[in-house]
């Protein structure tokens, strides 16, 4: 990487009788703190190589390699001049501006499509070769490390581009074989037929009538019963509205921000700064967003995506004791909000679903156990109750690709797996999209974003959504919607379905 920077430094007085202790205090700098950082025996780091005074300001240009980049040596001069300056002329920096900011890097790989990134005002790309010009950065912004993450924006979005979908990072670990199958209609248009499920009043969502609900609830037993029970799982009741600072620490706001649902709040209760709204409905019997707009704040939350980012928030800066690990939780109590667009189709990908969490928290070591432990109740699950015919794969989630993930050597033991059904209605079992219907990760980055400890060991931690809808859809486009043939285990836990309602 080569940098060159021009920098204005503003200070409290004039300069014009200065002129000697800056050129010392640069001198010093190219000799010292520019220095620092830079291996013992390689010729490197940050560098003045130009400098004019104007007034009380100070325009410098400086030069450097990845060892001292030139926004960080920008930082370092700042303090330098101020503690010279003040100690003689009894003045210091009020402000720092960057005037240009040229970055040149080799890229792993070349990108496919043009790259636009914010901050940037122009970016050439000559096979791997990058050049990057950024202008009138803030002193903030350098110190909140804006060019760092300028820069690996860039390489995450060239990354993208080579993404082609979960396909691609998919192996298949395990196949149940083949079972029989009962029918193959879509589940979601029989049961809409019958009455069981109305389409929701809004896009993507359900209303569960009676024998649907019913169906749901039993798959929530035997979640609880046969996978959470016996392991020992705590049941925790959270939020349904995630801050948008936990989904930073988790990185699903830089991930997945297109499939959030956002939250506002009022600015005011007042029922009198409300009435010319109010007045407006009554009469025209709409709601007229541009007023309703000015009564509502801008975002600041999100209805929860995934019931985790809250339990690990919860922990935040905490220190577990040794006898409370593995940590061992869920939620049921928060439905899930996901705007699918127009991936949406029956109750298997809606835009709100119903789900249990298991989070858990431990070593390494703990946590292996517990994934061979978990990926053995579910088998007893799919296998003697359900009696899918389903599958498990090594995947990798895409919001963890981008938000950062564990390092290569350890991608065998942590990372994500899938569980997979064979939907028929779909079509045949090579050429059709199996269902994802259950899932199951194991990762470091979460206890290292809420920097969650123990008192000896370093943590890990891991999830497994248990999506109620996603289990109901993969068992009925198996087994049909005819009690009478769902397999006896089964039928002895749901029991007789309700009548329902009779609708004229």
């Amino acid at each position: 990487m080569h940098f060159e920077l021009e920098a204005i430094l503003s200070f409290s007085g004039e300069l014009n009788k200065a002129g000697e202790q800056i050129l010392e205090t640069i001198n010093e700098a190219n000799l010292d703190i520019l220095k620092r950082g830079v291996p013992r025996g390689v010729d490197g780091g940050a560098t003045v190589i130009d400098h004019d005074i104007d007034g009380s300001t100070l325009k410098i240009k400086i030069v450097s390699d990845r060892y001292v980049r030139a926004h960080d040596a920008v930082i370092r001069l700042k303090k330098k001049f101020s503690e010279d300056m003040g100690k003689k002329y009894k003045i210091g920096v009020r402000d720092v501006k960057i005037k240009s900011y040229t970055i040149r890097l080799n890229l792993d790989r070349e990108p496919k499509d043009k790259i636009e990134v914010p901050y940037v005002k122009k970016l050439d790309v000559e096979g791997k070769k990058c050049t990057v010009l950024l202008e009138e950065l803030t002193e903030e912004q350098l110190s909140k490390n804006f060019v760092d993450r300028i820069i690996n924006r860039i390489k995450e979005k060239i990354d993208a581009q080579y993404y082609q979908g979960k396909e691609e990072l998919w192996n298949l670990i395990w196949y149940s074989g083949r079972k029989d199958i009962l029918w193959d209609k879509d589940p979601t248009e029989e049961m809409a037929k019958r009455g069981w499920i109305k389409q929701g009043p809004t896009k993507g969502k359900w209303f569960y009538r009676p024998q649907a609900a019913k169906i749901l609830r039993c798959m929530e037993e035997i979640a609880y019963k046969e996978v959470l029970e016996p392991l020992e799982f705590q049941e925790v009741i959270e939020s349904f509205m995630v801050p948008f600072d936990v989904w930073q620490d988790t990185g699903h706001m830089e991930g997945v921000p297109n499939e959030v649902y956002y939250v506002c709040e009022p600015i005011t209760r007042d029922p009198y700064e409300w009435e010319e709204l109010i007045d407006h409905i009554k009469i025209s019997k709409d709601v007229p967003q541009e007023k309703l707009r000015e009564l509502v704040t801008p975002p600041k939350f999100g209805i929860c995506y995934a019931q985790c980012p809250l339990i690990y928030w919860s922990l935040k800066n905490q220190t577990i004791a040794e006898d409370s690990l593995p940590v061992l939780l869920y939620d049921r109590s928060v439905p899930s909000a996901r705007y699918e667009s127009g991936g949406r189709h029956g109750i298997e990908r809606v835009d709100e679903f119903h789900r249990i969490e298991p989070v858990y928290i431990g070593t390494k070591e703990q946590l292996l156990e517990l994934k061979d432990k978990l990926i053995e109740r579910y088998t007893y699950v799919f296998e003697e109750i359900l009696q899918l015919e389903w599958r498990i794969a090594k995947v990798a989630p895409f919001y963890m690709q981008q938000a950062g993930t564990d390092s290569e050597d350890e991608e065998e033991v942590l990372g994500t797996i899938d569980f997979e059904a064979y939907m028929p209605y779909r079509g045949g079992r090579e050429d059709s999209k199996w269902l994802e219907f259950q899932n199951l990760s194991v990762f470091r980055k979460y206890t290292k974003a809420f920097n969650i400890k123990s008192q000896k060991e370093e943590l890990y931690s891991g999830c497994s959504g248990i999506g109620l809808e996603r289990w109901t859809a993969a068992f009925l486009a198996q087994k049909g919607i005819q009690p009478d043939k769902w397999p006896e285990r089964f039928k002895e836990i749901c029991g007789d379905l309700p009548k329902g309602l009779n609708l004229l």
